[in-house]
């Protein structure tokens, strides 16, 4: 994993992304804040949920520092705080190697959750197939030591082609004032047990 957040405690890392997904509904409140600047209110209304349940997971999101206040205007003489995603930790290959098996584990566990649900999601609304263009790649390999290394680097070297992508999209879209089009990109490369598929291996 690449790097951007510099991590003291690994528990409260852990923790605290495990945290912030740990309820289903905190998990679509934390994805609208990942794609854009909005108020409890605002995503009351587009969950169909109650103003006080929402509040309620925003801050949780907020008080684990998953999310940040921009802003606040007042509204029928009230005031109306808006919050978006904090980049959530990245981590260099040699913090990523200090964490415990436990604590890698839950937090792929959490990032493997995000990704499953963004899939049912374009699946249940007709995007997923939408363009004849769009990717999806399964490569079963058998690899040495050195092949898995150049996998790893292939991954990253992608990665940061990614970050460069959507970094020159966004100012793009940003001059012209249009809206963009809402994609994830996702890539995995782990190491599987013995046999093949979901059937245990014969003996």
């Amino acid at each position: 994993m690449t790097a951007k957040a510099n991590i003291s405690d690994q528990k409260t890392v852990a923790y605290r992304l495990v945290e912030a997904v740990a309820h289903p509904v905190r998990l679509e409140v934390l994805r609208i804040f990942s794609y854009r600047t909005a108020s409890p209110s605002e995503v009351s209304k587009e969950l169909d949920r109650t103003l006080g349940s929402i509040s309620y997971h925003v801050k949780v999101l907020r008080d684990f520092g998953c999310i940040e206040s921009v802003k606040s205007q007042p509204v029928r003489g009230a005031t109306e705080h808006f919050y978006r995603a904090v980049l959530p930790p990245q981590f260099e290959d040699k913090e990523w190697a200090k964490l415990s098996p436990a604590a890698r584990e839950e937090i792929s566990c959490m990032v493997f959750r995000a990704i499953l649900g963004e899939v049912l999601r374009a699946f249940n609304h007709g995007t997923f197939d939408a363009r004849e263009n769009r990717h999806m790649s399964w490569v079963p390999m058998e690899l040495d030591e050195q092949g898995w290394r150049e996998l790893v680097a292939k991954q990253l070297e992608l990665l940061t082609e990614e970050m460069r992508i959507r970094a020159e999209s966004a100012e793009r879209l940003r001059a012209s004032g249009e809206s963009g089009t809402r994609v994830v990109a996702v890539m995995m490369g782990f190491e599987t047990p013995p046999g093949f598929g979901f059937l245990p291996a014969e003996t």
